[in-house]
């Protein structure tokens, strides 16, 4: 049989860069959702449930490191594995 591991309980805080300190290598090996204000994003970089504000890109402007620039979306945040 294909035993697998339950996935891992979903931070409070949570980042895709992998150079953040909110980073966790073990939640991204399963395919995780988020809504904001009941309304599902796929573009979310980083989020906290808590504070209730999530991350996603402006458009395809870049900063000076040429990462892409991000804006702050407040509201209420659910994190959930799809």
């Amino acid at each position: 049989m294909n035993e697998t591991a339950p996935p891992p309980p979903l931070p409070d805080h949570l980042s895709i860069d992998p150079r953040s300190p909110h980073h966790v290598a073990a939640v991204f090996e399963h395919e995780v959702g988020i809504r904001l204000n009941d309304s599902e994003r796929v573009d979310v970089e980083e989020y906290c449930i808590s504070e209730g504000w999530v991350k996603v890109p402006a458009g395809k402007t870049l900063d000076r490191k040429g990462n892409p620039l991000m804006i702050k979306l407040k509201g209420k945040v659910e994190a959930f594995y799809r």
